[in-house]
This record gives C-alpha cells, sequence and structure tokens, in this order.
C-alpha cells in the first residue's frame, strides 16, 4: 500500500519515533503533556512535526538520557520562558548542556543554570580589572603576582 504524500517539512509520528529512537507512545506522552507538542496536526488529528519539533524532541532525549526528568524539563522550559520571554520553544531555540544534575543554558555569550539564572561563567580578567579599579578608588598600590615580585626581587 502506497504512503500517502506528506506536505513538505512535515514528519509522522512513527517517522519521528524512528528517527529519535523512541515509541510512539513516549511520542504521544510528551505531546499529550506539553512537553514537546507537534507543530500541526491533520484534519483527522493526527500530529504532524517539523523540523524544530525534531530538534526540542531531540534536546529533551538527550536530557533525558543524561538524566533529567521529564518533569524538570519542564520546570527548565517554564524558567526559560520566563528568563526569557522572546524565545518561544527553548528546547530548539538554546543551547543546553546537562552536567551532572545542573543543566547550563549557554545563550548571548553567557552560561547560567537553567532553573535559578545563576551565572556560571567566571572571567577571570574581568574579575582583576574589577580589583585593580577597586584599588585606584581606594588609593592603594596595585597589587603584583607573588611570582613576578619575588623573581625581581631575587634579580635586584
Amino acid at each position: 500500500m502506497p504512503q500517502a504524500v506528506q506536505p513538505e517539512g512535515l514528519f509522522r509520528s512513527g517517522e519521528v519515533a524512528q528517527i529519535l529512537g523512541i515509541s510512539r507512545r513516549q511520542l504521544l506522552y510528551w505531546a499529550r503533556t506539553g512537553l514537546v507538542r507537534p507543530s500541526t496536526h491533520t484534519q483527522g488529528g493526527h500530529h504532524r512535526y517539523r523540523f524544530q519539533d525534531l530538534v526540542a524532541l531531540k534536546a529533551a532525549k538527550r536530557l533525558i538520557d543524561s538524566g533529567v526528568s521529564v518533569q524538570g524539563i519542564r520546570k527548565i522550559i517554564r524558567a526559560m520562558q520566563k528568563t526569557l520571554p522572546t524565545v518561544g520553544r527553548p528546547l530548539s531555540e538554546l543551547i543546553l548542556v546537562a552536567t551532572g544534575d545542573v543543566v547550563l543554558v549557554l545563550h548571548d555569550g553567557t552560561a547560567f543554570e537553567a532553573v535559578t539564572g545563576q551565572e556560571w561563567v567566571f572571567e577571570v580578567a574581568r574579575f582583576q580589572r574589577e580589583i585593580e579599579a577597586w584599588q585606584a578608588a581606594h588609593g592603594l598600590a596595585l597589587a603584583r603576582e607573588p611570582a613576578r615580585a619575588a623573581g625581581r626581587a631575587a634579580r635586584a
């Protein structure tokens, strides 16, 4: 029996399940509970997924495979929608990195924890400039690195 031609860029649930290596039942559960919903439906009510949906589903699957619960992923989605209101679909629009029990978001050159928003990038050079500015504001001499100062003292 020949398969019906589907519109360009749309995938059926069975195809999506095969592509991602998950069961149709799991895919339908994720759609029904709002983890990742399909972009569209046929007139008969069948789910149809776009590439962007597949990206979000793959991200969800990878997070689950790394130990993040489905409830944890939902919490991340809600937090990202609140933190970054211009991001409509966090799982497909953001880079998420699972590091143990923490999920980091990489966005606009920063890394922060997905749920709390705590920044995870510590720029040493910027911190050094802050210390130098503080020292200058307080009339203190700039501190020298101990190794360089010791080397200069030995040569003198």
